[in-house]
């Protein structure tokens, strides 16, 4: 009898193991692509000029939110509203310098939760913004995270051989160092380069390397799920790339800036001027409208960058095929923010506006979402975390940071679904926090002042069915829909102010 008891708990505890095994095998991978300064300019979103044809084919065996959004247009903040779950209104992170540890030390990343659940989880690229004084977040993975440069030049005249401002702010040097120079007394590098050299001889192509050697490795063991973070630094300045991309392009097709004015009545801190753009050569430092030749060198060397970018994505995704992972692996495809190509006369992000805040964002779910489906369901970034813990059979994230997110599966199972009428992303400028509320046709922007509690609030509002470039703030001339939007907005919690 004794015998016969030890073999049934054996048995039992076998049964447990294959079990527990069994579940995990079962459970999908993820893939998470991010994407820096990425707005939608791709054939899969409408554009007619890009070469973006390996994005444009996985987007046809997936599904295209055409309505996504960043909770905030700038790089660590809007990261951290995605790898956190918590918008910048909910932490108090709203720039560069910050570390949310600092804030919320117990917090769980998205990577963390999935590590917790089982997964292997590792990264590659820019996935944290790691520079200006953040760093990696060496908690969410199971492994060493693989950097790579966002700064990078080939050609010495892009530098004059010397450590450049904004290699300084992304490599954590110069000034964090004492008795370094100030930034601003270290030399603007190039804001573009095209020497005709390999893929490899800048980061992109670097990281897909990485990637692809990892995939390999990983399907290697079946019984493991893993999540897997791989950052691409293009299109972000400069626009260093091998001269065949920028070769795909005639700079006189590319489409111009076509309203170079900021929006009629709008408050005079939110016009953007210089600031990133102005930290390289040869753009001018005290100008507010660039002349065309420096406008289609820009907008070329942007095109050339998604181009570049492209192609490593595509070896990423082709490997991911060979290999058959592809069954089983949710693969998720996301732009940090948008991006001003010179409207308003304003470049890069750092705005409420629509061009700095819509977002590319698409999944692929096997088994759950249909191939080729485009939703005009609204999304934002802190969506993503739910989203992917729910796909994966794991129970809905509970903090302790604040999961501001909604699960977006239903809309994945059926794009006509609508689970919500708006989106809210918040930008800080001027002394002030502007909150936003972005509907089907309006977005409301409520400015708040974050020192000096008597100065009154101030309002923009645009109607995108009749003014879609935001020629004219219209908050006087309809203050019942500031009113309406602005009830949405009083439905959030208070927005933190900055610390």
């Amino acid at each position: 009898m004794h015998f016969d008891r030890i073999i049934f708990l054996v048995t039992v505890c076998l049964s447990i193991s294959c079990s527990v095994a069994q579940e995990k095998a079962s459970r999908p991978n993820v893939v998470l692509i991010m994407i820096d300064d990425l707005k939608p300019n791709l054939g899969a979103y409408g554009d007619t000029v890009v070469r973006s044809p390996n994005i444009d084919q996985f987007a046809n065996e997936a599904m295209v939110f055409n309505r996504a959004y960043a909770n905030q247009a700038v790089c660590a903040p809007s990261r951290y509203n995605l790898l956190i779950g918590s918008r910048s209104t909910s932490t108090g992170i709203y720039n560069f310098g910050k570390e949310f540890r600092e804030l919320i030390p117990e917090a769980v990343t998205l990577p963390q939760y999935f590590k917790k659940a089982g997964y292997h989880t590792e990264s590659m690229g820019k996935v944290f913004h790691i520079g200006h004084g953040n760093t990696n977040d060496q908690a969410s993975w199971t492994i060493p995270h693989y950097k790579e440069k966002v700064i990078e030049y080939v050609d010495p005249n892009s530098t004059n051989r010397q450590l450049t401002r904004e290699e300084a702010y992304f490599e954590n040097t110069a000034m964090y160092i004492k008795d370094s120079p100030p930034n601003h007394k270290l030399p603007r590098g190039a804001a573009w380069e095209s020497p005709d050299v390999l893929d490899e001889a800048y980061a992109d192509a670097r990281v897909a390397s990485h990637a692809i050697d990892r995939l390999r490795e990983l399907s290697d063991d079946r019984n493991t799920p893993f999540f897997m973070a791989i950052g691409f630094a293009r299109p972000h300045l400069p626009f260093s790339i091998p001269k065949k991309y920028w070769d795909f392009y005639d700079p006189y097709e590319l489409p111009m800036p076509q309203y170079e004015k900021a929006p009629e009545g709008s408050p005079k801190f939110t016009r953007k001027r210089g600031h990133e753009m102005s930290q390289f050569f040869p753009v001018p430092q005290h100008q507010d409208v660039y002349d065309d030749d420096l406008k289609r060198k820009l907008i070329h060397g942007y095109y050339a960058s998604i181009s570049y970018m492209d192609t490593q994505f595509g070896k990423v995704i082709d490997e991911l095929e060979r290999l058959k992972l592809d069954e089983n692996t949710i693969v998720v495809v996301w732009g940090d923010h948008g991006w001003h190509l010179g409207d308003h006369a304003i470049w890069t992000k750092h705005t409420n506006f629509e061009q700095a805040n819509r977002i590319p964002l698409i999944f692929k779910v096997p088994g759950v979402t249909t191939p080729g489906t485009k939703t005009n369901q609204f999304a934002e970034s802190v969506d993503i975390y739910p989203t992917l813990a729910k796909l994966a059979g794991l129970n809905s994230p509970g903090g302790p940071q604040p999961i501001d997110g909604i699960d977006l599966t239903p809309v994945l199972k059926d794009g006509s679904q609508q689970i919500k009428d708006h989106v809210y992303h918040a930008f800080p400028m001027g002394g002030y926090l502007g909150e936003a509320i972005r509907n089907d046709r309006y977005r409301m922007i409520r400015w708040t002042h974050m020192q000096d509690e008597s100065k009154k609030n101030l309002y923009e509002l645009y109607d995108y069915k009749v003014d879609p470039k935001e020629t004219r703030n219209i908050a006087a001339e309809k203050p019942g829909i500031v009113s309406e939007m602005e009830s949405i907005l009083n439905q959030y919690p208070e927005a933190k102010k900055l610390p």
